[in-house]
């Protein structure tokens, strides 16, 4: 199915409901819980939709993923919107070096072979958790991983480069771990093995997981496990959309926005989008640009819906924001129209025209007042 996604405003609650197909390839992390199914059920509860299928066996890392048959099956079942790709819990939080020849290949692979299947399919890097106690196993060999701070902090780089390296989006799981944990250590976020998420901890990732695939708020939901308590629930819900939301650029997600300021009769804008290719921007005055970006003059004052739209893998995804932007007569380069003694004639490009040539004009008198003409013959 082909994603498309509308934005008026950055992350806008309200937009219409959406309908993803999302594929998870990953181990006991996703299937505990049932990770896939706690997203669709929080998706419901918005209207939205999460249709899903996973090949998860137990300690599977990238590079077994990308030899497995079923996964590549799975992979070219059908064209996805999403693919998740979780590496085993350990090995993107070991050392560079590891990582760059363990890791990251295989993760490029895996990227490849959905491009291959389907180039509108957008590959998301669940990033995971350190272990409670750290990783045990490995803290002679590596100390950074010795503690849990130490292997979250390997983990976020890992999964990081693995999102900008590929144009890929990065789910920050592991991160909303570690703001849960920092703010209320007493909900348990593990299984008894310090390890594997306890419920709360799927419903955490899941949580994360709707934020960043709808680039909503999950607060609000009104699917709860049985288990956990409302104000619980509503505590995960507010530490998953905080990460992800208020990070987006960090995390690599699909996402149109900018930033601009206003000079005299220039506008300047700053495409802040994030995971992009091209862009075009609509600055409401009937001009256009593809530059990413542009410096803007516009002509007379007034209010300008200026929209920017980007767009990745290969032009199918679209992602636009809309602003309405203010240009008073104070913004407007006075001096220059007051110290021209004659009227001035202006076409819609700027350009000085006579007072019978037919069409959309502007007129300067010598008292620098502005009036829109239109000469029909």
């Amino acid at each position: 199915m082909k994603k498309i996604i509308i934005c008026i405003l950055l992350f806008h609650q309200f937009s219409l409901a959406q309908t993803y197909d999302v594929l998870f390839i990953g181990n006991s992390y996703t299937y505990y819980n049932d990770l896939p199914d706690m997203l669709s059920k929080i998706s419901s509860s918005f209207g939205d939709s999460i249709f899903h299928d996973q090949n998860t066996p137990g300690g599977y890392s990238l590079y077994a993923h990308s030899q497995d048959q079923l996964s590549i099956d799975k992979i070219n079942q059908q064209n996805w919107d999403y693919v998740v790709l979780q590496d085993q819990s350990q090995r993107p939080s070991l050392s560079p070096a590891y990582v760059s020849t363990a890791v990251f290949p295989y993760a490029q692979q895996l990227v490849d072979l959905i491009y291959q299947n389907y180039n509108c399919s957008e590959p998301l890097f669940y990033m995971t958790w350190g272990r409670k106690n750290g990783d045990l196993t490995n803290c002679v060999n590596y100390p950074p991983v010795c503690t849990y701070l130490g292997m979250q902090e390997r983990l976020r780089d890992s999964y990081i480069s693995m999102g900008i390296n590929n144009n890929a989006t990065v789910s920050p799981v592991g991160i909303a771990f570690k703001n849960a944990i920092a703010l209320d250590s007493t909900i348990e976020l593990y299984n008894n093995d310090n390890s594997h998420p306890s419920i709360y901890g799927t419903y955490l990732a899941a949580c994360v997981f709707y934020s960043t695939i709808f680039k909503k708020s999950s607060i609000g939901s009104l699917f709860v496990p049985s288990a956990i308590s409302a104000s619980d629930a509503l505590f995960l819900q507010q530490i998953a959309s905080s990460t992800v939301l208020d990070s987006v650029l960090t995390w690599n997600i699909f996402n149109s926005n900018f930033s601009y300021s206003v000079n005299g009769t220039s506008v300047d804008f700053l495409n802040i989008s994030s995971n992009f290719e091209n862009c075009i921007w609509d600055f409401g005055d009937g001009s256009f640009s593809s530059i990413e970006s542009p410096s803007h003059n516009f002509l007379v004052p007034g209010a300008y819906n200026v929209k920017l739209t980007v767009y990745t893998n290969d032009w199918c995804l679209i992602d636009v924001i809309e602003e309405e932007i203010i240009i008073t007569i104070s913004n407007l380069e006075e001096i220059h129209i007051i110290t021209e003694k004659k009227n001035k004639y202006l076409d819609i490009f700027g350009r000085i025209t006579d007072s019978k040539s037919k069409g959309l004009k502007f007129l300067i008198n010598n008292d620098g007042k502005i009036t829109k003409k239109f000469i029909f013959e």
